[in-house]
């Protein structure tokens, strides 16, 4: 087993327990605070960041480790592991199931391993560079579709959209086959396996982008933020499969 096997192994392992942290408070009536930023935050995430990060102090002492919910540990090295705890804290806060754990592993700048599992629905996607994507235990892939009038985009936050892009999204609702808000984590890993074509997220954080990245690469697709670049912190975010990716991005510049 190389190591990008154990890292991802261990991922996957953790992962699936913090999700356990998740359910046994999930449709419960989680109580609901407020951050600095106003985004909420439960006991859950709390409790599943904190789980993740003492089995990487325990497995890997020496690695780095981020999170949303607790920040950066100040360790230096060329291991950091990222980590969204709860991905849709809004979803699983009304017991919608369309949530996930979100750990990855950067290596010397770069993204090579990335887990999202989603407790809710008994799903786990996964990708290491060079080893693939898959889903639940099996390959995935994304989709073969290629123009975007057949395709199924799905997004995280129409408001949000039609704010930023004015004009050019009611121009995209018009050019796309099938538009669906079934957002967050859940909607990037639909591109990764091929249920979905476009994902887009007009605002993301590291910790929400990490994992996805390898994810969608690994499966065949773009995962990029919207000038195209394959980046963590541009901020915003699309996955594609390999065909749309210049139709979609050319429709956020309004060509």
């Amino acid at each position: 087993m190389n190591r990008l096997d154990e890292y991802l192994a261990f991922a996957v392992q953790v992962a699936v327990d913090a999700g356990r942290v998740a359910l046994e408070h999930y449709q419960r009536g989680v109580i609901v605070e407020l951050k600095a930023d106003a985004s909420p935050v439960t006991k859950a995430d709390r409790g599943a960041e904190q789980l993740i990060r003492e089995r990487i102090a325990a497995r890997y002492p020496d690695h780095a480790v981020v999170g949303e919910e607790y920040g950066a540990d100040g360790r230096s090295s060329a291991f950091r592991w990222i980590v969204d705890p709860i991905d849709g804290t809004k979803s699983f806060i009304r017991g919608v199931p369309l949530f996930g754990v979100l750990i990855a592993l950067e290596i010397d700048g770069q993204v090579d391993v990335g887990v999202c599992h989603m407790p809710a629905l008994a799903e786990t996607v996964a990708a290491a560079t060079g080893l693939g994507c898959a889903w639940n235990g099996q390959p995935a892939r994304v989709s073969a579709v290629s123009q975007l009038q057949d395709a199924t985009v799905v997004m995280s936050d129409a408001l949000m959209l039609a704010r930023r892009l004015g004009d050019r999204w009611a121009r995209l609702e018009g050019d796309a086959g099938l538009l669906r808000s079934w957002g967050d984590c859940y909607g990037h890993c639909l591109v990764a396996t091929g249920r979905a074509d476009v994902m887009l997220d007009p605002v993301m954080n590291p910790w929400d982008c990490a994992a996805l990245l390898p994810i969608v690469r690994e499966a065949g697709g773009h995962f990029t933020d919207w000038t195209g670049v394959a980046r963590i912190d541009g901020g915003d975010a699309v996955s594609t499969n390999e065909h749309l990716q210049e139709q979609i991005l050319a429709r956020l510049r309004g060509v």
